[in-house]
């Protein structure tokens, strides 16, 4: 058990690891720090901390575990706010869905204090966020990838693993590289996509005639394009690199596809879409991954 959880970031995913200790009996206390004061206030109202810290520094202060979860391009400053307090004993984490620019901006912050954070991203989420979404269930049966540098101490590693499987959630390990390049296939593109493709639909000048005809499937296809607009302009932003070298693969399949089409060639058409259809209906999310670097 832990004496004292420190969440810096009191939204969805923060307040949802806070209530999880809590259910299992795992922490004592949790004390949370938001940019906005009305966001920790309402999350002490919620139950999801018990206490309220002025800053990210006070909210370490006395934690043995923290969890930083605030958008991706704040982490930084976050390390700089709490970096004198990044001690032996105490357990970092963040729950960024990127990882190489965590990681180098732990390194630049951190420098030697860095072996104490373990860089964490639990693949969970809702389409809206906030603390009063904070949900104690919303990890137990998904994936957590941890992204430990050659430095982190290895026993921290371990008390992380067993800190997320005591919530339910499976573990996996990956370097950061291999994290962003698998993410930006299986979730940044397709965001980006989403977005784009709403937006062409929207913005044409028949677009609300055709929205008003749309079905489950176009509502199931655009569901992510709702997702928040700051926290995905900060992960498009981060892992643009990788994210490009995925639509470019996009595109030539795409290319691809059309071009049968043009040429009327049904039975090429039909294999290409067989292909994809069978890929589909074998996969399972969560099912056991042969995804590079993945242990």
């Amino acid at each position: 058990m832990f004496n004292q959880l420190g969440v810096i970031g009191c939204g969805l995913m923060g307040g949802s690891l806070a209530l999880a200790l809590k259910r299992g009996g795992l922490v004592k206390r949790v004390i949370g720090y938001s940019k906005s004061p009305s966001t920790t206030e309402r999350a002490k109202k919620l139950g999801v901390i018990d206490d309220a810290a002025e800053s990210a520094l006070l909210a370490v202060s006395g934690s043995d575990i923290v969890l930083i979860a605030v958008p991706v391009a704040a982490t930084e400053a976050t390390f700089r706010a709490i970096r004198h307090l990044v001690e032996p004993g105490c357990l970092f984490m963040d729950v960024g869905s990127t990882k190489r620019d965590v990681v180098d901006a732990a390194r630049r912050v951190l420098k030697e204090r860095v072996m104490h954070f373990v860089p964490a991203h639990p693949i969970a989420g809702k389409e809206a966020g906030g603390v009063h979404q904070a949900d104690a269930t919303l990890y137990q049966g998904r994936q957590v990838i941890l992204t430990p540098l050659t430095s982190t101490d290895p026993a921290l590693v371990h008390k992380a693993t067993e800190v997320w499987s005591a919530i339910g959630s499976q573990v996996l390990r990956m370097s950061p590289e291999n994290h962003d390049a698998a993410f930006a296939a299986v979730s940044h593109l397709p965001h980006l996509l989403a977005f784009a493709y709403f937006s062409a639909v929207a913005r044409q000048p028949s677009g609300q005639d055709y929205l008003s005809l749309a079905g489950p499937g176009f509502r199931d296809f655009t569901r992510i394009a709702a997702s928040d607009p700051a926290v995905w302009r900060d992960i498009l932003i981060s892992n643009r690199e990788e994210i490009f070298k995925q639509s470019l693969r996009f595109r030539h399949t795409l290319d691809a596809l059309e071009h049968v089409i043009r040429s009327g060639n049904v039975e090429a058409l039909e294999d290409l879409i067989r292909q994809a259809a069978d890929a589909r209906a074998n996969w399972q999310m969560g099912a056991a991954n042969k995804t590079p670097g993945a242990r």
